[in-house]
């Protein structure tokens, strides 16, 4: 499904959306509400996100909010494409866990949000493979902030 211009987003990035508030994500939060973008996602990220969202320090921060983990998940299954499972890359990531977010970017050549670091050190070998990577989005195709 063509979209227009592809975006994956590590959990970490998704936590920042939809429980964190990080008002570094209000350019995407406003790119993926009017649509300009298009967030790939795969069943295993919606799992990885439902899991990460048990984990005691995410879980405690949702009961303060009052925020159900159905409910991110909910906002979740809103906002993202869902698209299947990407073969695996030419480049390997060192956490396994962070692969499936570099094959789904280097399969739809999208550009991947993390702020993992492993990623980012991954950097240039996947501006080869016509993936952007950067920490934040600022708002419009090819600007963005690392």
């Amino acid at each position: 499904m063509p979209v227009r211009t592809p975006l994956v987003l590590d959990t970490n990035i998704a936590l920042d959306l939809f429980v964190f508030d990080d008002p570094a994500s209000e350019a995407l939060r406003a790119a993926l509400a009017a649509m300009r973008v298009g967030w790939l996602a795969t069943d295993a990220m919606r799992e990885e996100l439902s899991r990460v969202l048990g984990y005691p320090q995410i879980a405690s921060r949702l009961t303060r909010q009052a925020l159900a983990p159905e409910t991110v998940l909910s906002a979740f299954d809103a906002q993202v494409y869902v698209v299947d499972r990407a073969p695996k890359a030419p480049v390997t990531c060192n956490d396994v866990d962070d692969q499936k977010f570099i094959d789904l970017a280097v399969a739809h050549r999208a550009t991947l949000i993390s702020k993992d670091a492993h990623i980012l050190r991954m950097t240039k070998r996947l501006a080869r493979l016509d993936v952007l990577v950067c920490r934040h989005w600022a708002g419009q195709p090819g600007r963005v902030t690392g």
